[in-house]
């Protein structure tokens, strides 16, 4: 970003990444990936202080079936773009709102290191939970058998969600029968 800062023109990279170093809570977080992720990108000047970055991004996040907890590779093919701002008043790059209302990606340090974005969208389009198989048992509640290998003393004696009723397994069946007044 440098040279582009300095001549106003338009630079790109390509690549891969075996993994994502950023910052969540004051934490450092790694997010790996099943195999270097690629990437190729673009930044163009569109005055001022401002550059539109695009390019692709195409990770494969490494999650855990909701379920059972084995390994579950999602790949995903990311279209990115993304207003750049050179504030050299900035320390760490942020995302915040421009004047006209849209996201804006603020950056003060004209070596800008885009883990921390790369790893938002991969993780902002990702999905909350996984199967590693629809047809996924899970653990036992008791032991932690992994019901689809094999099935434990426990497994009998456990109500599965979809074979428990409805009526005891909610906190809400003491009101099943309740009658309310008409307004």
């Amino acid at each position: 970003m440098s040279s582009l800062l300095r001549t106003q023109g338009d630079t790109g990279s390509r690549g891969e990444v075996p993994e994502l170093r950023y910052e969540q809570g004051g934490q450092e977080q790694v997010l790996t990936f099943a195999r270097p992720a690629l990437y190729d990108l673009s930044a163009n000047s569109i005055g001022g202080e401002d550059f539109w970055l695009s390019g692709r991004f195409e990770p494969t996040l490494l999650l855990e079936c909701a379920r059972c907890l084995r390994p579950v590779e999602f790949p995903q093919k990311l279209k990115l773009g993304m207003l750049l701002r050179y504030s050299p008043g900035v320390e760490a790059p942020h995302i915040a709102e421009a004047e006209s209302g849209e996201e804006v990606l603020l950056f003060g340090d004209p070596s800008l290191d885009l883990s921390a974005y790369l790893a938002e969208v991969a993780i902002m389009e990702g999905p909350l939970s996984v199967l590693h198989d629809p047809d996924c048992k899970g653990l036992c509640q008791v032991c932690g058998t992994d019901l689809n290998e094999q099935t434990c003393e426990h497994a009998a004696r456990v109500p599965v969600e979809e074979d428990a009723p409805h009526a005891t397994s909610s906190p809400f069946a003491a009101l099943k029968g309740l009658e309310l007044p008409d307004e």
